[in-house]
This record gives C-alpha cells, sequence and structure tokens, in this order.
C-alpha cells in the first residue's frame, strides 16, 4: 500500500499558507481530531461550496479507502493551511492503467481563501511533481453553481458550464474544456410508471435475463462483471479527455468490491444474461453509503455493443431501481451522472423521470515534457 511519504516537503504558499502532505492513517477514527479528520471535512464543504449540493460528501470511515492506493492508482493527498486551519485540499491520483502518463488532479479552496493565490501556487508544485514522474495529460472533473455569466461550451457542442470562478481559473491555468456531464436526479412516487417500462423492456429483450447480486460479486460472475467494466471504460463518450482503458479481471473486481464494502456502501449490481450463451452483456450498479434514508448513486449502466438494441438499458436500469426501493425505500432520491452526448443513457433516464439539477465540466491539460 502506497502512502504519501513523510519526508514530502511542505511548501510554503501566498498569505502565510503552506501546503502539507496528508499521511493516511491506519484507521479513520472518525470522532478524533487530526489532519485526516481536517481534510474530509474542508473537503465536503469545498464540494458543499461548489456545487451547492451535499451528495458527495463522506465521513472520514468512508473515505479513507477512497483515498489509498493500490496497484492501479497511486493515490496522494495534501491539506492546505492557514493559521492552524485546513482551508483547501489537493490530490494527484497517477493512472496505472494509462502507464503512469495520465493522473487526475483536483486542488479546492474554502471560499474565504480563494483570490490569494494559494490554488496558483499548488497547481504549479503539482504539475512540476507530476511532470516529473512521467504524468503527460492531467484530468479534473468540476462542479458549477447556476450562474449568470457567460457560458462555455466543449468542442463535443454537447452542452454547457457557466464561465465562472472555477472555469476562468483553469483557463488561465492552460487546461480545456473537453466535456460537460449532466447531473440527473430522479424522486420515487411512480412506481407504476417503472413497472410498466420494465414490461415494455423485458419485452424487447426476449433472449435475456435479469440477474442481480449485492457486492461482494459471486464467483460466477466476476469474470464477465470484469469483461463488462473493462468496456465501460473504452466505449463510453470520452470526447477529447484520453482517459486510459482499463484492464479488468477477477481479482481487479475482487479489489473493487473489498474497497466499496470498506467505505461502509452498499450496492446492488443489476445484469443482462444472454440465455443462449451464458453471457453477461449489460449492467447497472445503484449504491447507498450512511444512512438508509441517504441519496442513492446510480454509478454505471452499460451495455456490450453487440447486444444493443433489445432495450437492455431501460431493462437493467428500472429492474435495478425497482428492487432498490423494495430494499431502501427510505431513500428517496436517486442522482447519477453522464455525458451530455451520451443520448442513448440520457434518452432512457429522461423516460424513466430522471430530471437535471446541474451540469459539471470534464477538463485536460497536456503537460511539456
Amino acid at each position: 500500500m502506497i502512502q504519501a511519504p513523510a519526508q514530502d516537503p511542505v511548501i510554503p504558499l501566498p498569505s502565510g499558507a503552506a501546503l502539507r502532505p496528508l499521511v493516511l492513517p491506519a484507521r479513520a477514527d472518525a470522532g478524533a481530531p487530526g489532519a485526516f479528520r481536517d481534510y474530509a471535512e474542508t473537503r465536503n464543504r469545498c464540494l458543499a461550496e461548489a456545487s451547492g449540493r451535499d451528495d458527495d460528501d463522506f465521513t472520514p470511515d468512508e473515505l479513507l479507502p477512497l483515498l489509498t492506493s493500490d496497484e492501479h492508482t497511486h493515490r496522494r493527498q495534501w491539506r492546505i493551511t492557514a493559521a492552524d486551519e485546513t482551508v483547501g485540499v489537493a490530490l494527484l491520483n497517477v493512472l496505472h492503467d494509462s502507464g503512469g502518463t495520465t493522473a487526475v488532479s483536483a486542488i479546492s479552496v474554502v471560499r474565504a481563501w480563494q483570490r490569494r493565490g494559494l490554488a496558483t501556487a499548488v497547481a504549479a508544485h503539482l504539475e512540476n511533481l507530476a511532470r516529473s514522474e512521467g504524468v503527460r495529460t492531467l484530468q479534473v472533473w468540476t462542479e458549477h453553481l447556476p450562474s449568470d455569466d457567460a457560458r462555455l461550451s466543449p468542442p463535443t457542442g454537447f452542452g454547457t458550464v457557466p464561465h465562472d470562478h472555477t472555469a476562468r481559473f483553469l483557463l488561465a491555468q492552460g487546461w480545456t474544456l473537453e466535456q460537460v456531464d449532466r447531473v440527473s436526479e430522479y424522486r420515487w412516487g411512480d412506481e407504476a410508471r417503472l413497472q410498466e417500462l420494465r414490461a415494455q423492456a423485458a419485452a424487447a429483450a426476449s433472449g435475456y435475463r435479469v440477474v442481480q447480486w449485492l457486492l461482494p460479486t459471486p464467483d460466477e460472475r466476476l469474470e464477465g462483471y470484469a469483461w463488462m467494466k473493462s468496456r465501460m471504460s473504452t466505449d463510453v463518450p470520452d470526447a477529447g479527455m484520453g482517459s486510459p482503458e482499463e484492464t479488468w479481471d477477477a481479482d481487479r473486481v475482487r479489489e473493487h468490491d473489498t474497497r466499496w464494502l470498506a467505505m461502509g456502501s452498499t450496492v446492488q449490481v443489476t445484469a443482462a444474461e444472454h440465455i443462449a450463451t451464458g453471457e453477461l452483456c449489460a449492467y447497472n450498479e445503484l449504491s447507498l453509503k450512511g444512512a438508509l434514508d441517504s441519496v442513492t448513486h446510480q454509478n454505471d449502466t452499460f451495455v456490450l455493443a453487440a447486444h444493443r438494441g433489445h432495450r437492455l438499458g431501460l431493462l437493467v436500469k428500472t429492474a435495478g431501481l425497482l428492487a432498490w426501493h423494495e430494499r431502501f425505500p427510505r431513500s428517496a432520491r436517486v442522482v447519477t451522472y453522464n455525458a451530455e452526448e451520451n443520448r442513448p443513457m440520457l434518452s432512457i433516464n429522461e423516460e424513466i423521470g430522471f430530471a437535471p439539477i446541474a451540469y459539471g465540466g470534464a477538463w485536460k491539460k497536456e503537460l511539456s515534457s
């Protein structure tokens, strides 16, 4: 397990602030004060200020497994501190599927400490670090509040984000907006409509059957699930982001499941199985963390290219939602993210009753050698 090295330097920043590497604890100890709890609380605060929502909040116990490195991603985090207060957070995740040439980088500063040059100084440090380690492409995903600012469009021509403080910072740093994501929400109310849509999908998918499981994935489903996850990394709209192809096998699925369970999450997978061959060819994931009345996240939904045209996306989504609602009737909302150009999935979501509640940006920066 890779942690941020203890000898990593503390980097002085403007206004008397500093960038301090975060060494992950062996356990979160959510009730105890300390650097890790400060990191988690500041992360949540920054997300709330950027999006106006708390859907992606994590407690320290939930966050620790998400930040821990594995053989697929080297994850490092930093706190931005000022006067013994954590006023921002930063991360650099190097993706080993890319051979180490692609990394996700993010910098968040609480509103009261913005416009003091902190993010600019942190960005320079992280980019120099990434470049020295062979990273050539940086990626970041942003949240945006509703705004009267002018709009920015990606090269895809689908969707816009406001030309707000976040966008202005990234553009000034040499980032390019490559894609717009839609955040959609479904609120329970018309279960009969879901039942009707499921029946319609089942009629169109007569050569398939629905199979479901809660993580951990049963042994007999590992290989099929792994293959679908690998194709998810290549076949969904990626615009110009250049995300690497992910190599999945049974061991990687087990690691994926272990991480989710260590976060305290319940994850349901609904898949479509081709009856004639036994091949898994579509899947949908729903997850819940924390209280049973908290928000549900619809994560991946994917259909293998060879099996499209049978309404399998609608089948696994509706079958998944109906089963989930039986398990967790107190979770009143389902939130999901989709690329604006992914019309097949957006059309299914809209048919079900998902409505847009926010938009985010997917950005890329190429680093010179």
